[in-house]
């Protein structure tokens, strides 16, 4: 055979060959990738609305000044009273936008957690063991948080900015002495401007509390875009553990909780119940910090704190809280994270096999 003819022959295989690869890269570039985006978002938007008011009412917890005599204590007594000072919209309160951020960080950091899974483990040629499903997680919840922190920070800032935390500084009103020496005319001008003032702050104050106006004060506020993202490192080293014990853990009890034969919903929902709250309880002071960081430039707030940094926020949490302050919220927290860890893993898990079996 001439080298001619070898060369011809060759070719069939060659560009058999590749056009099987090509295929190959399709299916998995395709289906696989959508679908582990599509399920990881539904899975998003679903754990946090079933949770909503625990999620607003741990923030509000973490970020209330401690000396104050109007606090939220108690889980079912701050709820009761979130609900009878704003109803059902304020177990809703900064859900919408949670939602928005929740839906692209969850279908995010599910897709990137798969992604890697398979990278890291040659696609099926090595094992997968305990620091590869670690590293995975982590940084997973490092690219889903960069991707949308922005709408994290307006979340929070939304939850409380309606909360019925006192003030640390009231405005001062005009003395009766000042007023008594005044002439009629100059009393009912300065009524006319106070009130038209009130309304004006009161309109104000209403327009800030959607998601682009909670945006734009932040950014008119605090130095611009820079301003979105304050807190991100303190966020990002928080959420590294805690998304890679997550996810290590869940699978780790997916071998002992749901083994072949006895693969029911609720064995699945326990999974991811054990799952967030272990993953949660170890990591949670970083949670604290990173709500701390996101609120400290709210000029309005009546917080009665700024810090300069998140080893700032720390030191100053300790030396007046102690180590207990890194642990506000902790409990209603927990009573929120099994539920939505649990809902979040089994949508993730039957979207996912909805869209992936043909």
């Amino acid at each position: 055979m001439t080298s001619t003819q070898s060369s011809q022959s060759s070719q069939p295989k060659i560009s058999h060959s590749m056009a099987a690869v090509n295929g190959q890269k399709q299916r998995f570039w395709m289906p696989e990738i959508a679908s582990y985006f599509v399920a990881g978002g539904a899975a998003g938007a679903a754990s946090r609305t079933v949770v909503s008011p625990l999620e607003r009412l741990k923030i509000i917890q973490q970020v209330q000044p401690q000396t104050s005599d109007g606090q939220y204590k108690g889980v079912w007594r701050s709820l009761v009273r979130m609900w009878k000072e704003e109803g059902f919209r304020g177990f809703m309160r900064g859900n919408g936008i949670n939602c928005l951020r929740i839906v692209p960080y969850s279908a995010v950091q599910f897709t990137t957690y798969e992604q890697l899974k398979k990278w890291f483990t040659a696609y099926g040629t090595k094992e997968l063991d305990t620091p590869k499903r670690l590293a995975s997680g982590a940084l997973a919840g490092i690219t889903s948080v960069c991707a949308t922190y922005p709408l994290d920070l307006v979340r929070s800032r939304l939850s409380i900015a309606t909360a019925s935390i006192p003030l640390q500084a009231k405005q001062a009103l005009p003395s009766s002495s000042v007023m008594a020496t005044s002439g009629v005319k100059q009393a009912l001008a300065s009524a006319y401007h106070t009130s038209s003032s009130s309304l004006n702050q009161m309109v104000s104050k209403r327009a800030e509390l959607t998601m682009v106006g909670m945006t734009l004060k932040v950014m008119r506020e605090e130095g611009g875009v820079p301003g979105l993202y304050r807190g991100l490192v303190t966020t990002a080293v928080g959420v590294a553990p805690y998304v890679g014990i997550n996810f290590a853990t869940y699978e780790a009890l997916r071998g002992v909780v749901t083994p072949p034969g006895k693969n029911n919903i609720v064995r699945k929902l326990a999974c991811g119940a054990i799952a967030g709250s272990i993953s949660q309880t170890l990591t949670y002071p970083f949670d604290v910090l990173r709500r701390k960081m996101q609120v400290t430039g709210m000029a309005d707030g009546g917080l009665g704190y700024h810090y300069n940094g998140a080893f700032d926020a720390l030191r100053s949490i300790i030396r007046t809280e102690g180590l207990r302050g890194l642990y506000r919220g902790l409990w209603p927290n927990l009573l929120k994270v099994a539920p939505s860890i649990a809902t979040s893993f089994f949508t993730y898990e039957l979207v996912k096999e909805l869209l992936v079996t043909p």
